[in-house]
């Protein structure tokens, strides 16, 4: 079963020999630590200071990663994708805003989505991030369980209802919706709300699906007493399950204020968590839902194996693999060239408003051991089959 994400001309055929190129530059240049420091702050600096960068950023970095600046703008891509069976889930991308207005414009926009997931076979799922639908310091004042003013009263209720209309349209229109993981300090209050939907919507299906970061060593536990909930009051429960997005910043912030971190000891005790949560979840496939949010191989190939050791079929509807546009088309188009259900997340919005989650990017590509050396192997592959 290794030698599927060998395949470098499945991975790589929609990609013409120039795109191929700009990968190849974008992937180098990712793979130099210090380079993506210096290039992340002159970014930060030409966006804040107006300067006409944007061009050069949406022929490079931003046309590599997103999709384009609006949903219509997306579907040339998402048609793209599913000509060879891969689906899209569009992310608008637009995170950390801490006024109302760009609150209620994230809503507007995913309820938008919502419609195009409807009429688009190629766009199973939705998407949204807590932090796109309320402020970064409410979530944090919930999550203490510190008293709220009465205008920060009226505010979380203004939060639990764009969650509800959200989960409620999603619901209506029959389509799933994923809900991204957040820091360790807020996620508490995401999690409660993201079940209080569940609870509400899943009655016969997952349709509300939470995100289980498993770098973190408590998330087992955590979704064997939501398994218990999920029992007595007879919810379905949906799961994307990924790694995690927030090491450094999760470790930094308990070194700080002296208390354990939440996160794995190591590497492979990541890797385990997620491997034995992604198996235990299959194990239970009546009840549960799941979004496997992954670009490690082995991790793939354990639970196709999984799949094919327990008879379920690579397309069983509960059971779906994702991966980053831009990232480990060795994994999406591979997968689903095998038959498996597979989507690749889609962020688009306005250039200026998506640079965190392009820097994010970049970053974590950095960070992660073998990431980026293992795109830029496949790329190399693929040049030289092509003979560029």
């Amino acid at each position: 079963m290794n030698s599927i994400f060998e395949n470098t001309a499945t991975a790589f055929a929609l990609k013409t020999d120039a795109e191929l190129e700009r990968a190849y530059f974008l992937f180098k240049m990712i793979a130099n630590e210090p380079l993506v420091k210096i290039g992340t702050a002159m970014t930060n600096f030409a966006i804040k200071a107006h300067l006409p960068v944007e061009g050069l950023i949406r022929a490079t970095v931003f046309d590599h990663f997103c999709g384009g600046i609006s949903e219509k703008d997306c579907l040339p891509v998402v048609d793209k994708l599913f000509s060879k069976g891969v689906s899209s889930v569009l992310d608008y991308s637009v995170e950390g805003k801490d006024s109302e207005d760009p609150l209620d414009e994230a809503l507007e926009m995913v309820l938008k989505v919502l419609d195009f997931v409807k009429e688009k076979e190629a766009i199973p799922f939705a998407v949204f991030k807590p932090t796109g639908y309320g402020r970064l310091a409410l979530f944090k004042k919930i999550n203490k369980g510190e008293t709220l003013s009465t205008e920060e009263e009226e505010e979380w209720s203004r939060v639990v209802a764009r969650y509800d209309k959200t989960c409620k349209k999603a619901y209506d229109l029959d389509v799933a919706l994923l809900i991204d993981g957040e820091e360790s300090w807020i996620q508490d209050a995401a999690d409660a709300l993201a079940e209080e939907m569940m609870d509400k919507y899943n009655k016969k299906k997952a349709v509300v699906f939470n995100t289980l970061q498993l770098y973190r060593w408590d998330r087992l536990d955590y979704l064997k007493k939501l398994q218990v909930k999920s029992t007595n009051q007879g919810f379905k429960i949906g799961m994307k399950l990924v790694r995690g997005a927030y090491m450094e910043k999760e470790n930094d912030r308990a070194s700080k204020k002296g208390y354990p971190s939440p996160i794995c000891g190591s590497k492979q005790a990541t890797d385990e968590n997620f491997d034995t949560v992604a198996a235990y979840m299959m194990q239970h496939l009546d009840t549960m839902a799941i979004y496997m949010g992954t670009h490690n191989e082995l991790s793939c190939i354990k639970m196709m194996e999984l799949m094919t050791q327990n008879t379920i079929a690579p397309n069983h509807p509960n059971i779906w693999f994702g991966q980053l546009y831009g990232m480990s088309d060795h994994i999406s188009f591979n997968l689903a060239a095998s038959g498996f259900n597979v989507s690749k997340y889609l962020p688009f919005g306005p250039v200026r408003d998506v640079m965190p989650y392009l820097i994010r990017r970049a970053e974590e590509n950095t960070s992660v051991a073998g990431q980026t050396s293992r795109e830029l192997t496949l790329l190399k592959q693929e040049r030289k089959r092509r003979k560029i």
